[in-house]
């Protein structure tokens, strides 16, 4: 039976992994910087692109999840027992939401590592371009990283949605 404590659960684990967003978020940034400005070659330099790019992203939205969590949390498990329309009304569409934005983000995070794996293959043994290799690799990495860890928030939002959906029918 979904209960409060699936609420607290799901918001909770949203809030550890927003965490571990921008800490690979700030770790990705200060890699870029050392890459681009402390090592000379030019795959490093190379790297240092996505990895300041995608490392600001995962920054931005860890920290972003991470703020509204627990205002999150607190209004569903409020709702719960007071106001179980705003559940209907509000959290299953955004959860709905979020859900379709999950899809949108898998194919986007599919064809940054396919771009990543081509750009490697197609300067693997062209050393005035390893700069591109360098680019390729990291992006290649990052949006795998990124693909991971989506799939589980997708799974844990898919498991969360569905006791909403389950908890939501048997009020009727």
């Amino acid at each position: 039976m979904f209960s409060k404590t699936e609420i607290e659960k799901y918001f909770l684990a949203e809030k550890q992994e927003s965490l571990l967003f921008m800490v690979i978020g700030i770790l990705a940034i200060i890699l870029a910087f050392v890459f681009f400005f402390g090592v000379k070659t030019n795959f490093y330099k190379g790297a240092a692109v996505p990895l300041l790019t995608v490392g600001m992203l995962f920054g931005i939205i860890g920290y972003t999840v991470y703020g509204r969590s627990d205002a999150d949390r607190k209004r569903n498990v409020y709702a719960y027992d007071m106001n179980p329309g705003e559940i209907k009304d509000k959290e299953i569409p955004r959860m709905e939401k979020v859900m379709k934005n999950f899809v949108i983000y898998r194919y986007v995070e599919i064809c940054l590592a396919i771009a990543g794996i081509i750009l490697v293959y197609y300067f693997n043994n062209k050393e005035a371009r390893v700069f591109w290799k360098g680019v390729g690799l990291t992006l290649a990495i990052m949006a795998v990283l990124a693909l991971a860890t989506d799939y589980l928030a997708e799974k844990r939002g898919h498991d969360y949605l569905d006791g909403l959906k389950t908890w939501e029918a048997t009020l009727k």
